[in-house]
């Protein structure tokens, strides 16, 4: 058995309760369902319990229209061993007492909550993130932080552990956080095997930034500079220069910059050392090549160098990297 891979945890299975409430998100519901809800009997008998609460009493209708039915109300919470609360219905609406009161008991039998986008709110208003860190999508951020000044808001990260009490920025990076909880209960093996039904990335570190990692050429531009990012992606290994880059498109070095940096965002060395750093990634989640050559493959030239950048960007050496989330030899 490889050595960063837990033995799964014995009886009783750790129930996992999902909120649901008028208005609900349905996307960040659904991603708390698909990773949690579902059966897996490939991963043995010993996988998550599921159960759905609801907030409020009566019907349910959730975002486009969709009727909810759920499995009991908040008292699933004294239960549960994971309380995931999606987006709220909205960071202006009021949380009920009955369900902050609920949360804080859960919290302080050990039961661990995670939000997902702005589902913070809801954590928020329990007090529980006080004095904490947490995130939430880029675009709620300094609502949160106006809103609730004792919480340290991270701005630009796609989730955050906190003990007990986990965060998450956008949707998509629920399932960042979700995937990171099954690591955490039953190794990299479990979760990855999630990621692999679900067709996702097995692990994005949550300190990555929110932002689009690789920006593509607006509409306009993608038959002039289209062909130059095929190029730059075929010859990482390349050494390559404003000049250069810009005789390649037919424009001049000062026309080159302004249109580079209005189809993605950034200059040509950022985006170099960003596609660098993502294809080196893969070699250390994918392959068995070392350190040295995964370096000379993509660019960087010296282990030393490309070291120093893969720290600088993942909090992690890429030794480190690999070892926690990467290619594991047999």
């Amino acid at each position: 058995m490889p050595k960063n891979t837990r033995i799964m945890p014995k009886t009783p299975r750790p129930l996992v309760v999902v909120l649901a409430y008028d208005g609900l998100c349905t996307f960040e519901f659904g991603v708390a369902v698909e990773i949690f809800g579902l059966p897996r009997p490939e991963l043995g008998a010993d996988w998550y319990r599921f159960a759905v609460a609801s907030v409020d009493a009566g019907p349910l209708r959730a975002t486009g229209g969709v009727r909810m039915m759920v499995d009991g109300g908040l008292e699933l919470l004294a239960e549960a061993d994971i309380v995931i609360v999606p987006g709220w219905r909205d960071s202006d609406a009021l949380v009920p007492e009955t369900l902050c009161t609920a949360l804080h008991a859960a919290w302080a039998r050990g039961c661990r909550l995670l939000s997902i986008c702005s589902g913070v709110f809801v954590l928020a208003a329990t007090g529980l993130l006080d004095g904490r860190k947490a995130t939430t999508h880029w675009r709620y951020t300094e609502t949160l932080r106006q809103r609730y000044p004792a919480i340290e808001v991270l701005d630009d990260v796609l989730y955050h552990d906190a003990g007990l009490l986990l965060t998450s920025a956008g949707s998509a990076a629920g399932i960042d956080l979700c995937l990171y909880v099954i690591r955490e209960d039953y190794g990299l093996a479990v979760a990855n095997s999630v990621a692999r039904r679900l067709v996702v990335q097995p692990h994005r570190d949550g300190a990555q930034p929110q932002q689009l990692q690789r920006p593509v050429a607006r509409p306009r531009e993608s038959q002039t500079l289209g062909q130059l990012f095929d190029f730059l992606h075929q010859n990482l290994t390349l050494n390559h220069d404003t000049a250069s880059l810009a005789k390649r498109a037919g424009m001049s070095p000062r026309t080159f910059l302004r249109r580079f940096s209005d189809c993605t965002g950034t200059t040509p060395a950022r985006w170099l050392l960003n596609e660098r750093l993502l294809r080196a990634r893969d070699y250390l989640e994918n392959s068995p090549l070392s350190v040295e050559l995964i370096a000379e493959q993509t660019g960087f030239g010296s282990a030393a160098l490309f070291r120093h950048h893969f720290r600088h960007m993942y909090s992690l050496s890429p030794s480190q990297y690999r070892k926690k989330f990467g290619f594991i030899t047999q």
